[in-house]
């Protein structure tokens, strides 16, 4: 039982699969809510003619980029692009489910939802796991070979009490403290406490294991990882995907290193749960680690809020090296600024820590290697440059990914390509950066006509179809893209936002539509018959038939009577 978001091609929708709150208590909430009050509950809004403008808390903001539309209940952040409506702002503000921010909205509007049969069952899910963790912690006392293991690896029990490291005794006794409680199988199963073997029996997934519970940003426990002490081949295990766990939208300890991470504008980011608890014993509380997964798109939104310095923290072996040079060129090519520490010698952080290596640990963070200058390292130390070809397809690779940066950043890395590849910087040619979703919006908002189509068809849909027989997405030389976000619906993108917040660019009446587009039409079909002109690939007779009907487009738009497309791009 779960709560869906399911986004369509005309609004965010929330599809109700059978969770705890009613779908007609949220639509009467949302129907009180106001955009306003809630953004303003959180920030210091100003007014700015209809709207309000706030310091952007998505990005490192120093002047007002944030636009909040009482008439349109969304905000936009004119820098980042972040926006949606007041229940995407909690979302994303306090890293909330959506039921969770339905809930925090609530009780800011002083309003009480109404919650399904299933209500009972979710708060059982959540004091399930509560009660499971206090279950491990009491338990590790009692095992004196895991409390042993901690000792040994240096971890204080202040470590122990602020990370709430326990110990999962056999399956059966897990089960039999389930049965205790009145957790059924059904929500143990769910909560991927527990699990189905083959015969059908029922079994505890973590079993003689030191554990380490994983909790959401603001602090609820989701899952648990587990250390084997008794040399199981899983080294390490995690609690399986769930309707409250997502291994790839969590950072272990992120709850605990969040006002650090906010307020010191770094994020250490490690490989382990022990290497994330022996940082923090050292002072080194911006530290979290990923949950033995890559590190992904989905992990960029809890990454980069309060837009800190990201420092990957990982092993020198190779595998390490692989993971951070990933890493490294996702980061980079989100623009996101951070650098790379690898460790040697069979010596990682938690090691370092154990050994007093404090001043150590601090001089490599402080001199870490940036994200781009690893990255391009790597890059040309897997070729040998001795080999004329070699060198060649190293600097191919290279300029490849020198072109998903921004082209400013790229092109101040030419200098020290030139000197790993020893050949001179006049030969390395980036090019062009094609626009893309995140640069597009920078640089691409020239063309007033072309916006105003697209912002008096994102207002008045009905109006699509008719345009679509007169116009089409490759009429347009600069908004192409955006037109192709309209008619794929995607009218919860970024980009159309802002547009619809833009109060430079008009929105059209249907005459005022039309007029508009005699002369863009004209213009596109002039250049059709140059075009066509100029072809040498086609006989006399094709071409003079194609002159002929563009001439007679041009003739009756001429008139002011709008014609239906045609697309002579094919000959």
């Amino acid at each position: 039982m779960r709560f869906g978001v399911n986004y369509s091609k005309d609004k965010l929708r929330v599809s109700i699969i059978s969770f705890m709150i009613n779908e007609s208590s949220i639509e009467t909430l949302k129907q009180r809510m106001d955009i306003v009050d809630i953004i303003g509950s959180y920030l210091e809004l100003k007014r700015s003619g209809a709207n309000f403008k706030a310091v952007c808390p998505f990005h490192n903001d120093t002047t007002p980029s944030l636009l909040v539309s009482p008439s349109k209940q969304i905000y936009h952040c004119f820098a980042c692009g972040a926006g949606g409506d007041a229940i995407k702002f909690v979302m994303e503000y306090e890293k909330l489910t959506y039921p969770e921010a339905m809930e925090k909205i609530a009780s800011f509007c002083n309003f009480t939802l109404v919650y399904t049969k299933d209500e009972q069952g979710q708060k059982t899910d959540k004091k399930m796991l509560e009660q499971l963790n206090l279950f491990f912690t009491q338990n590790l006392d009692k095992n004196p070979q895991a409390s042993s293991y901690l000792e040994k690896r240096g971890i204080g029990q202040s470590s122990i009490q602020k990370f709430e490291i326990g110990y999962a005794p056999s399956s059966y006794m897990t089960l039999n403290f389930l049965k205790q409680h009145f957790f059924t199988s059904k929500e143990a199963i769910e909560l991927g406490v527990t699990g189905i073997n083959d015969n059908g029996n029922e079994y505890a997934r973590f079993i003689e294991r030191i554990t380490f519970p994983i909790c959401s940003p603001n602090g609820k426990i989701v899952g648990f990882g587990g250390r084997t002490i008794t040399n199981h081949p899983s080294k390490y295990v995690n609690s399986p995907q769930s309707k409250v766990f997502n291994k790839s939208r969590l950072l272990y300890g992120y709850h605990l290193a969040r006002e650090f991470i906010i307020r010191n504008k770094k994020i250490i980011i490690c490989e382990g749960y022990l290497d994330v608890i022996m940082l923090h014993q050292a002072g080194f509380n911006e530290a979290v680690a990923t949950l033995g997964t890559a590190l992904t798109n989905e992990h960029l939104p809890l990454i980069t809020r309060g837009e800190p310095k990201v420092i990957l923290s990982y092993d020198g072996d190779s595998a390490g090296v692989e993971a951070a040079f990933k890493a490294a060129k996702l980061l980079s090519s989100h623009n996101i600024e951070g650098a790379v520490v690898l460790f040697s010698g069979d010596m990682d952080p938690a090691d370092m820590v154990q050994k007093g290596m404090f001043d150590k640990l601090n001089t490599l963070y402080s001199n870490a290697k940036d994200f781009i200058e690893f990255c391009l390292e790597h890059i040309v130390g897997k070729y040998n440059l001795k080999n004329a070809h070699e060198k060649q397809r190293a600097l191919e690779e290279a300029l490849t990914y020198l072109r998903t940066l921004p082209n400013t950043l790229a092109q101040s890395y030419i200098g020290m390509l030139s000197s790993v590849l020893n050949i001179k910087s006049n030969l390395i040619v980036l090019g062009t950066r094609k626009p893309s979703k995140q640069n597009i919006i920078e640089n691409n908002f020239e063309d007033m006509l072309e916006l105003s189509i697209i912002k008096t068809l994102l207002v008045q849909p009905s109006l699509i179809d008719t345009m679509l027989d007169t116009i089409d997405v490759s009429m347009f030389k600069v908004h192409t893209e955006e037109l192709s976000f309209l008619l794929e619906g995607q009218k919860e993108h970024p980009f159309l936002r802002k547009l619809l917040l833009l109060e430079s660019v008009q929105v059209y009446e249907e005459g005022e539509l039309i007029n508009a587009l005699v002369p863009f039409l004209i213009t596109f079909y002039k250049e059709e018959l140059e075009r066509v002109k100029k072809t040498s690939s086609l006989s006399f007779e094709k071409k003079s038939f194609l002159i002929r009907k563009i001439q007679d487009i041009l003739m009756r738009l001429k008139k002011g009577e709008l014609v239906p497309y045609e697309s002579f791009s094919t000959f």
